[in-house]
């Protein structure tokens, strides 16, 4: 399927704010979705200043990537904060370390996001201390204190 620039300009961007974090808030245009892709998520995203792309998490079998198109910001990657502009890449593997954005500008922070939709999933959110496991459409947080490790 094809979407030209004027198709992506006139899709309706969906304001969406992260259920653990009232100023993780941007506004959402699956690109994806639009031509039928069910097994990754690419979407235009936009962040407006002074708010958080998403809860600072991490992703324990799902990758993903973001690629700056305008706006500036700040990156956290892991504990290191990275100033990020048009043109900025984040690769953030399984595994890897957690991660969020924050529009510290004046102006929207604009980037395609791309990731892997698989049925199941583990998000860690390590600021809040809580774990999410995603499972065929189910989700479960629950506080990392209240995790079992049971020896193999």
């Amino acid at each position: 399927m094809y979407l030209s620039a004027q198709d992506i300009e006139a899709l309706e961007g969906i304001r969406k704010v992260h259920f653990l974090n009232a100023q993780a808030v941007r506004i959402n245009k699956s690109l994806g979705d639009a031509v039928g892709m069910t097994r990754l998520g690419i979407h235009h995203i936009s962040v407006p200043p002074g708010h958080f792309s998403t809860e600072y998490h991490l992703h324990h079998y799902e990758e993903e990537a973001i690629y700056v198109l305008s706006g500036r910001g700040v990156a956290t990657i892991g504990e290191r904060k990275q100033p990020i502009g048009p043109g900025d890449f984040i690769g953030c593997p399984t595994n890897g370390v957690a991660h969020e954005m924050y529009n510290d500008g004046d102006e929207p922070l604009v980037c395609l996001v791309v990731g892997q939709r698989l049925a199941q999933d583990v998000s860690d959110y390590p600021r809040l201390g809580k774990r999410l496991y995603r499972n065929s459409g189910e989700w479960n947080l629950v506080d990392h204190d209240a995790i079992e490790h049971v020896p193999r």
